[in-house]
């Protein structure tokens, strides 16, 4: 039960009635909200109709609000409502709501919250997409937590979601790669090796080195790069996805798309064919672009050459294509894999990426524009940096890697569950602080853990009514039946309104593409529930469980264990656990 989208649904009714033209706007009609007012004195519900659509109707926003306010004078939930400020309404509900919504929760269980707000629309969600040289480190880690907590949420709200990952497996790092893994070959062959500048230095290429020993023996040894820099570059690029799925599987991140770069690239791949559909568009041309203002980018040359019309799909300036050596740029490569994505039945397209790529949404954004016709739409997220500290002072880095900090060394010492929740307690365009001492804290600084300790603390209460009232039956079907009238307090009707809205919330953060919403909901929750225990400790007249009140104890039970499944729900969904005890 979303009792916002319930409202909206009868605010909207009551426009249509107290105004009959508006019965064929329904684009207007959409634009009105329902959402908690930012005062909570104010009432349970606020909404902006009459704002919306007083001027289309040549009224005064007051007098629209005054005729729905009359119209909601005998709707059996409503209380009060009253009309504040410009125009808005303000709602005041009838307790017996609030209990409807803690009813619908016993019933629905985890699917409290779920919706068809997609309404199965085709997302592909592409995350990671790390380069395939190394261990995942901790820059990556972000975007990863990030993007499969998002197609969690979109998944749960109705979307048909693919997650994907691109691998870049088609650059020279990809070749520099192969010769760092051929020198650990060279090592496990008894020879001492010096590692060049350049290549990739970490120790994590030393099994590999003797993998490519069973593999090849010594054969390989006295071949020139032209023979053996194809098949370890072939063997190495396969070991590298398996290490990186490895040190996803950590925190329980696993693609069900692996895309290879490599594919776009060669005779009749389809880089030659999106260049070939995009002319015969009239979307490429031969032409000179003009010197940059400051800094010069990487694919600037000052010659006639092949250029996508990217500035006619909202980019600052027409994009190159190919080359002065005749091979594809980036951007050709990526155009191609993205009409790819387009052609495979996609209509929103999400990428996750680093902030070393922030000049990227333009002309990604573009190149989508222009392969759908604009029919799809992309959306680029970009993870900003994480900063890892030990008591507050910089965490050295990690071996392994050669000079950074891998996933594995994070999840390895602090846990899934804490590099999940405290790497999707920030927008992810934040700049973030990643403290290893708090985060293994077990305080309420330490977000994750104050939230695990809520949901934990909702199953002590069960442990207490079965220790001290043990004939009491605390079964799903008896909460099911309690006597909600019974759960009239502030505090009660404080933690109804919040569970109530946690629907609304769900819908509000997939909408949004943003699932740090549902961590500070989490952790508001949690906040409300320690502090009504809090005040049961010093009355004993709002304790959970009271031995000389049976019914009351069953009703706020069942109040303890609606805010248990949201909390349960809301973990879920960011890929968290939700511990039943905390050691």
């Amino acid at each position: 039960m979303d009792i916002y989208a319930l409202f909206e649904g009868r605010v909207s009714d009551a426009l249509i009635a107290s105004f009959p033209e508006l019965k064929d706007n329904a684009d207007l009609t959409s634009r009105v909200v329902v959402e908690p007012p930012r005062d909570p004195a104010h009432g349970d519900l606020s909404t902006n109709a009459a704002l919306v659509v007083a001027k289309p109707l040549g009224k005064n926003p007051r007098e629209v609000a005054a005729a729905l306010a009359a119209h909601f004078e005998t709707d059996e939930d409503v209380a009060s409502v009253e009309i504040a400020g410009p125009g808005f309404l303000n709602f005041r509900l009838k307790v017996a709501v609030w209990h409807q919504v803690l009813a619908s929760i016993a019933r629905l269980e985890g699917d409290y919250g779920r919706s068809d707000v997609g309404q199965g629309e085709k997302v592909n969600v592409e995350y990671v997409s790390a380069n395939p040289t190394g261990p995942m480190h901790v820059g990556h880690t972000r975007g990863a937590v990030f993007g499969d907590a998002l197609a969690s949420l979109l998944s749960y709200t109705g979307y048909d979601v693919t997650k994907e990952y691109y691998i870049n497996d088609a650059g020279v790092q990809v070749d520099t790669l192969a010769r760092s893994a051929y020198l650990r070959y060279r090592e496990a062959l008894g020879e001492a090796i010096e590692i060049p500048s350049g290549f990739y230095p970490g120790d994590y290429l030393i099994p590999v080195g003797r993998a490519l020993v069973e593999e090849f023996g010594n054969t390989l040894l006295d071949q020139p790069e032209s023979a053996w820099l194809a098949p370890v570059k072939q063997y190495v690029l396969a070991a590298m996805m398996e290490l990186i799925k490895a040190d996803l599987q950590k925190l329980n991140i696993e693609h069900e798309v692996f895309f290879s770069e490599k594919t776009l690239h060669g005779p009749g791949g389809e880089i030659e064919k999106t260049l070939a559909w995009l002319r015969d568009e009239g979307l490429v041309y031969e032409g000179r672009l003009e010197p940059p203002k400051g800094k010069t980018p990487e694919d600037w040359e000052d010659r006639e050459q092949t250029l996508f019309r990217a500035s006619q799909f909202g980019d600052d300036v027409d994009r190159p294509l190919i080359k002065s050596d005749g091979s594809y740029t980036y951007f050709a490569a990526d155009i191609a894999y993205h009409r790819s994505k387009v052609l495979r039945g996609f209509t929103t397209l999400i990428d996750v990426l680093g902030a070393d790529h922030s000049g990227y949404a333009s002309r990604i954004a573009a190149a989508v524009k222009a392969v759908s016709g604009g029919k799809a739409k992309v959306d680029v997220r970009f993870c900003q940096l994480v900063k890892l500290l030990r008591n507050g002072e910089p965490v050295k880095m990690s071996k392994r890697s050669g000079d950074l900090v891998t996933l594995a060394d994070v999840v390895d010492e602090v846990g899934p569950d804490a590099t999940r929740f405290m790497l999707l307690f920030r927008r992810n365009d934040a700049p973030l602080d990643f403290d290893f001492a708090l985060v293994k804290e077990q305080t309420r600084d330490n977000p994750v853990f104050y939230v695990q300790y809520a949901h934990a603390r909702c199953w002590s209460v069960f442990r207490n009514a079965n220790k001290d009232m043990p004939d009491l039956d605390v079964s799903s079907e008896a909460l099911l039946k309690a006597d909600f009238s019974l759960l009239s307090s502030q505090d009660e009707i404080e933690l109804m309104r919040m569970i109530g809205s946690w629907p609304r919330q769900v819908a509000a953060a997939a909408r949004a593409h943003e699932p740090h919403r549902l961590a500070f909901y989490l952790h508001e929750l949690s906040a409300i529930l320690h502090a009504f225990w809090a005040k049961g400790k010093e009355n004993p007249g709002l304790r959970f469980v009271n031995q000389d009140n049976p019914t009351l104890t069953i009703a706020r039970l069942a109040l303890v264990d609606g805010v248990r499944q949201v909390l349960a729900n809301g973990l879920g969904l960011l890929g968290v656990s939700a511990p039943q005890e905390l050691s």
